[in-house]
């Protein structure tokens, strides 16, 4: 593997290597390079000098290629499936749907090109008009995370090259490889040297300084909430447009009225859906008391089934990496030391040789979870989840919200008065309501709180990476008079 700068597939200027593992085996899958600030200097002062050109062929000629993307990723998308099972330890039916995503995502921004429109605004004078124009805004870069790792790419290499602008990309170490795979169809499709740039390396040793770079205009980053506020710190000297989508904590709301295999279906996905490795996971189950016994019964019966293992084989594939794992167990350890109960799970699964040294942990659900602890206070990214009972809808609400962040939730009623009190009052940037996620293309993907600003997806995303530039045009041909500039100047 390498990385692509200014044109040309190179190592780092270094040469040091990293290390990926197969989630799943434990085993070494590749090396990569350690990118260094040399190579972060030489990849935005590529993007930089490409951005003029790469703006001025128009968006038509962009949109083609992007289109042409979508048609080489389409062609070859067996490749890039496989590279999500071994890479990020997803189970085929996850990776083939993240692969249609990535289709949608693209197709849905390649269609953009005669859509992003400004406007003519009248002026308080008749001989004049303002004109308001939507621009790029230059060097973007792009930290993509592990979880989602061609997803990402494609949400914020599309819509950021389509709009003009010239791209660094740097992926989570965890994940090069879908990376540098959507890179090339990019470069085939027909993106123009340096244009598009491609970096890997350690946050450590590349991070702070690439988001801290004096020639970057924007920076989208989906991640951690720790790392999100690092970035708008190391930043801030830029005065850098920022894109944040980072952690999560959504609240399952299930109400007595609530169609129960419906919502057992919504929270199997909402919960398990990539190890519930997902910022939109669901984490805390609330369920109305006349429920509770029976939902979480049900819940726990339909977990027990899920088969734990070979992601080519299996319902739940491994965790991302060790550490993962052992974050995974300190939540759990916590619990056990509390009176919560742990209903289901709590332990790493056992597990065929081949795959012992892999990263497994078993589908857990907590009960008796309380308001005030980690289970529901922090996000866990892992195949755990806490339940509790609630009385009445202002407990419900109150406790909804009660999250340092504010992405997701999820609601099953058939009451149309609480949804519509839920779509008021629950403080989160979505709201799904008797159906499971994800985004779609189309929506527009954005959390309150600590979970980040701005957004991604539909025409409100796309216009992110755009800024507005107004040209104030004198018209009438007659000579000027400015009330502040005396006229025996020019006599």
């Amino acid at each position: 593997m390498q990385m692509y700068i200014d044109g040309e597939w190179t190592d780092s200027s270094s040469g040091e290597t990293l290390k990926k593992y197969n989630p799943s085996t434990g085993e070494l899958l590749e090396e990569f390079p350690a990118g260094k600030k040399a190579d972060v200097d030489r990849a935005v002062s590529a993007a930089e000098s490409s951005y003029e050109k790469w703006n001025e062929i128009g968006s038509l000629e962009r949109s083609r290629i992007v289109y042409k993307t979508r048609e080489l990723i389409e062609k070859n998308r067996s490749e890039l499936e496989n590279i999500l099972i071994s890479e990020n330890g997803k189970v085929v039916k996850e990776a083939k749907e993240e692969v249609d995503g990535v289709l949608d995502q693209i197709q849905y921004y390649a269609e953009f090109a005669r859509k992003i429109t400004g406007s003519i605004v009248e002026s308080s004078t008749s001989d004049r008009k303002i004109l308001q124009y939507k621009v790029p805004h230059g060097v973007v870069v792009a930290l993509t995370p592990w979880n989602f790792p061609a997803g990402m790419v494609a949400r914020k290499l599309a819509p950021a090259l389509m709009t003009g602008n010239s791209v660094v990309l740097k992926p989570s170490s965890d994940t090069p490889g879908s990376a540098e795979w959507i890179v090339r169809k990019f470069i085939e499709a027909g993106v123009p040297k340096g244009v598009l740039n491609f970096v890997t390396g350690k946050g450590s040793d590349i991070g702070d300084y690439i988001v801290s770079h004096r020639k970057v205009s924007l920076i989208t980053m989906t991640g951690s909430t720790e790392v999100g506020q690092r970035i708008m710190e190391k930043s801030s000297s830029n005065m850098s447009k920022l894109i944040l989508e980072l952690g999560g904590k959504a609240p399952f709301m299930v109400w007595k009225d609530a169609d129960i295999k419906n919502a057992l279906k919504g929270l199997m996905w909402a919960k398990f859906w990539n190890v519930g490795q997902s910022c939109i996971a669901a984490e805390r189950l609330y369920v109305h008391e006349d429920l509770y016994e029976r939902f979480v019964s049900k819940f726990v019966e339909a977990a027990r089934r899920l088969k734990v293992g070979d992601p080519r084989t299996a319902d739940v594939g491994p965790l991302i990496n060790s550490s993962a794992l052992q974050t995974t167990e300190k939540f759990v350890e916590e619990a056990s030391g509390s009176d919560m109960q742990i209903l289901l799970g709590g332990k790493r699964p056992s597990l065929e040789k081949s795959l012992k040294n892999g990263y497994f942990y078993e589908p857990t659900i907590i009960g008796n979870a309380k308001q005030d602890s980690k289970i529901f206070q922090e996000e866990i990214f892992g195949p755990i989840i806490g339940a509790t009972s609630v009385s009445g809808e202002e407990e419900l609400f109150r406790k909804a919200n009660d999250s340092k962040y504010g992405l997701s939730s999820y609601l099953f009623t058939s009451n149309p008065d609480l949804i519509f009190q839920a779509a008021e009052r629950i403080r989160f940037g979505e709201l799904y309501v008797n159906t499971p996620g994800p985004e779609e293309s189309q929506g527009y993907h954005t959390g309150f709180r600590l979970t980040g600003q701005a957004g991604e997806g539909s025409k409100y995303g796309i216009e992110e990476y755009v800024k507005l530039k107004n040209v104030y045009v004198g018209y009438s041909g007659k000579e000027l008079h400015i009330n502040t500039v005396r006229e025996d100047l020019f006599r």
